[in-house]
């Protein structure tokens, strides 16, 4: 079974966006809804979720061209033209009975080979197929996506045992591989695993936080980052979801719950919860909730709400020893503390670890399945069961017994032993019959993490390291703080030149985080430059010029594979690699010119070589310069890999991989296949118009200036820039060395770095996060 064509029956916010992730496959798909009492167009629903998925934000759409492969309709014209599809989404309201309608119907509209699901979350599949025709029941399953289902990973499978095998499989491999999902198989019971865990935790932690008289802001800086949960905590999480979303959820888990589930005890809503949602005040998308922006007389203040008297008030600092304590001593630091914030985590997370504990052998066939829905449905660091190997699971049981609270019988076992261990090079987890087993990957997935677990890297220093990642291929790993470029990774890059070539045959350039890099490390920048050192910042640029070089001509392959931001410098080790396997939620971008900045380690000249030697662009030199100018002094950022193919930042030959979880192993294999026969590159030919390039751009700044669409530093900026790209003192009849551009780029950039205005966004960056524009 393959999946070639697919529709999605229910056009609201998830139907929407599940049929925009089946585009970004390239796969075509139907979107269908009812027709509305007296609508003139029968379409209507459809055709207006389409129209909203162009404008979301963050955009569900991975290239605007996808949006062409969704096709609206209706299920009354149209349900018979999906008779062709492989796999039918129903997506409708969370309501029995009208799902049960409407697969009455399917079975009449003649897609008797699709695969049939349901994006329920919460209700059995037993209730959704009870009295269905065998025929139907074998090629039903639930698949669960959580929202927006472009960027939320997990999607949980349910299936019964008289579902054919091969239907799972398929639906398992089309999400896997194409859709780029982590794939959780649950147990057919209500909620399924992240739901039934995760409303119960927040439901806990808000009631918890009234009752414990914490403000929004500590509740969601104790359960937060300290425990490893985002920083939206649980208050800002629920104005993410919305406020009006949870009471549908709850009962319609209550519904079927079991009678002694604790989550029963939660249906009714605290009264300042009722009470905003009667205002309102259900979150991000109406006018605020937990938290709200408000914007008056120009000025714009971030306010939260307060739990006993429910009026907004400004947002207050949170300081809490106990979170404090936490940043060095981790979780038994904070549920040891005695102030309110680790007396707070302590009632919250113990009664989520037992009753994560206690479910688990019903809605889960391993701890491990639970621990990475919860990662990956709920942005986890650590599922609960690695939360209680972190705790030790001998303290945490001897703390609930001392205060009386019951233990689930699989807790008290992890008292006695781990749930995961590592034996050698394996990892093991903790079975439900006390017995350990190995943790298995998918056939296709590789993970740095596995390769480590025993090994020890070929090289290593505080910021980068190289790791055998097997068949003769070398990577190399960044690991300072935000992966940010220093002179540790330029020298891990050199040596990874020299020790390649020494027995292996391809490095991969790859790191297992939320992000590939953010650039250059500009707190090494500012300080040195508000110490004067302009000799050590025009050795470091130089240094990352001759060190991207000696990495663009080695004697190898070099495949870059980015995930998440890839920024400024970051941008620049990519762009010299030979070929990039980029995961498909990548960003790239040459940012610099928002820190009063231009690439200098070889972007601008790439970039250059790209546009210019582009067959797609108009004749001449100069669109593909104008072209490099707009994107760089607008410091563009693409918003997906697809994108970045607009911005021949990826180019014709690179993949995209959609599940991260595989793009290490399709790296390496890209880099494999380069290596036969390898040959390095050769720099072509380039002539750039020089003086003439730069009076035409210059009269383009000047226009924007003018308009008052420039600041006055982004005018110094873009004339540095129009300098570098123009070619500097040149004419279109000379060819330009690649050292000729290098250096044009290092005197700019040491203009640049020494201008108060450029040192002024440096700072106002490193202190706020956010750009200046002065």
């Amino acid at each position: 079974m393959k999946i070639r064509k697919a529709a999605v029956i229910g056009a609201g916010v998830m139907g929407s966006g599940i049929a925009a992730q089946i585009a970004n496959a390239g796969i075509p798909v139907w979107l269908m809804d009812i027709i509305p009492k007296g609508a003139g167009n029968r379409n209507v629903l459809a055709e207006a979720a389409l129209a909203s998925l162009h404008t979301s934000r963050p955009a569900a759409f991975m290239h605007r061209r996808n949006a062409r492969l969704v096709t609206p309709g209706n299920i009354e014209d149209h349900l018979q033209q999906i008779g062709d599809c492989d796999w039918i989404v129903e997506a409708v309201v969370e309501q029995l009975a009208v799902k049960r309608d409407l697969y009455r119907q399917l079975q009449m509209c003649g897609a008797a080979g699709a695969i049939i699901s349901s994006n329920t979350s919460s209700i059995p599949l037993q209730a959704l197929t009870e009295d269905m025709p065998e025929a139907f029941v074998r090629r039903f399953l639930i698949t669960h996506f959580f929202n927006p289902p472009r960027y939320m990973r997990l999607l949980e499978i349910v299936h019964g045992p008289a579902t054919n095998p091969e239907a799972v499989a398929a639906i398992r491999e089309f999400a896997d591989r194409l859709l780029g999902k982590g794939v959780v198989e649950c147990k057919d019971t209500p909620g399924f695993i992240a739901n039934r865990i995760g409303v119960f935790w927040i439901q806990v932690a808000i009631r918890e936080a009234i009752d414990g008289r914490l403000t929004v802001e500590e509740a969601d800086a104790v359960i937060g980052p300290p425990i490893g949960i985002p920083k939206t905590g649980v208050f800002g999480l629920s104005d993410l979801v919305g406020l009006d979303i949870m009471p549908h959820l709850i009962a319609s888990l209550t519904r079927t719950l079991p009678v002694d589930d604790p989550l029963r005890n939660m249906a009714d809503l605290p009264p300042v919860i009722g009470t905003m949602i009667k205002a309102g005040q259900t979150g991000r998308k109406a006018n605020g909730g937990f938290y709200r922006l408000n914007r008056h007389a120009g000025e714009v203040a971030k306010e939260a709400i307060d739990l006993v008297s429910g009026e907004y008030r400004p947002l207050a600092k949170v300081e809490l020893e106990s979170v404090a304590a936490a940043r060095h001593g981790g979780l038994t630091a904070l549920f040891a503390h005695s102030d309110k914030g680790g007396r707070y985590a302590w009632r919250v997370m113990s009664r989520v670890l037992c009753y994560a504990a206690q479910l688990a052998p019903a809605i889960a066939d391993d701890v491990s399945a639970i621990d990475r829905a919860m990662q990956l449905g709920y942005g986890w660091k650590l599922g609960p069961f690695a939360l209680i190997d972190q705790l030790g699971g001998g303290p945490l049981v001897a703390r609930l017994d001392r205060e009386a609270i019951p233990v689930p019988p699989l807790l008290r076992q992890a008292g006695k032993c781990p749930f995961y261990r590592t034996i050698g090079t394996k990892g093991q987890y903790l079975g439900f019959d006390g017995h350990y087993r190995d943790r298995e990957r998918t056939e296709g997935v590789l993970l740095l993490a596995d390769v480590k677990r025993g090994n020890e890297p070929l090289a290593r220093n505080p910021s980068a390291s190289l790791w055998d990642i097997g068949d003769g291929v070398v990577c190399l790993e960044f690991h300072s703080k935000m992966n940010s470029l220093d002179p540790d990774i330029l020298s891990m890059i050199r040596e990874a030149v020299v020790l390649v070539p020494l027995g292996y045959r391809a490095l991969v350039l790859y790191n297992e985080g939320g992000n590939y890099s953010v650039g250059a490390n500009l707190g090494l920048l500012l300080a040195a430059a508000e110490e004067g050192g302009w000799e050590a910042i025009e050795a470091l640029i130089a240094e990352g010029q001759q060190t991207f070089l000696a990495m663009k001509y080695a004697p190898f392959p070099v495949v870059g594979a980015p995930i998440g931001m890839a920024l400024g410098g970051g941008c620049e080790t990519l762009l010299h690699c030979d070929a990039l396997q980029a995961h498909a939620e990548t960003y790239m971008g040459l940012v610099e010119a928002g820190v009063g900045l231009i690439p200098a380690w070889g972007g601008c000249k790439e970039m250059l070589v790209r546009w210019i030697g582009s067959t797609s662009r108009p004749g001449g030199p100069m669109p593909g310069v104008t072209r490099c100018f707009e994107l760089i002094s607008m410091a563009a950022v693409t918003q997906s890999a697809a994108e970045a193919g607009d911005y021949l930042m990826l180019r014709s030959g690179d993949g995209i991989t959609m599940n991260s979880d595989r793009l290490l192993a399709d790296a390496k294999h890209r880099a494999l296949a380069m290596a036969v026969d390898y040959v390095p590159p050769v720099f072509p030919e380039i002539s750039l118009p020089g003086p003439s390039a730069r009076v035409a751009l210059e009269l383009a700044i000047g226009r924007f200036r003018r308009a008052g669409k420039a600041t006055h530093h982004d005018q110094v900026v873009a004339l540095a820039l129009a300098e570098v790209l123009s070619g500097g003192n040149t004419d279109i009849t000379e060819t330009l060395s690649e050292q000729h551009l290098l250096d044009l780029e290092r005197r700019v950039f040491m203009g640049l770095i020494r201008h108060p205005g450029t040192l002024a966004r440096l700072q106002h960056m490193l202190k706020t996060g956010k750009p200046l524009r002065n």
